[in-house]
């Protein structure tokens, strides 16, 4: 009896999970452009943030406030906003863990690593889009902030 396409297994197997292959890696493209438009978000509000304040910011560093304690407050005002919309999200996951439960396989919906990584993460990424601001309010110009008034 003549073989015909023989083909070593592996070949087999990657044919039979490049679809599933193929939505991970769209979920994955999804989930870094949607990682980036948020930390862009974060960005731009408290860099509007920064730019309101800016006479009071200059006011505190006239007064003797110095850069890190003005960074801290940026800073502080990012990780408020993070912090709420953690655990917001967190307790949207946890009611959702019902509806995706069907779609995971050998994790189960309400992994804790699973949570505390993808926390750190989106922590970690609104410091990153908090620390241009708050570099910027930490080295504003007190003289020329007052002068604006």
């Amino acid at each position: 009896m003549p073989l015909f396409d023989a083909r070593p297994l592996a070949s087999y197997v990657d044919g039979q999970v490049a679809a599933t292959r193929f939505t991970l890696a769209l979920a994955a493209a999804f989930a870094t452009v949607a990682l980036l438009m948020a930390m862009l978000a974060l960005y731009g509000v408290i860099s509007y943030a920064v730019s309101q304040r800016t006479p009071e910011l200059g006011l505190r560093i006239a007064l003797g406030a110095g850069e890190g304690s003005i960074a801290r407050l940026v800073l502080g005002h990012g990780g408020l906003m993070a912090g709420m919309g953690l655990a917001i999200g967190l307790g949207l996951a946890l009611a959702a863990t019902r509806t995706i439960r069907r779609l995971l396989v050998d994790v189960p919906a309400d992994d804790p690593v699973t949570f505390a990584v993808t926390s750190g993460v989106l922590a970690g990424a609104a410091l990153i889009a908090s620390y241009v601001p708050a570099r910027r309010a930490a080295r504003l110009d007190p003289a020329a902030t007052l002068r604006s008034e």
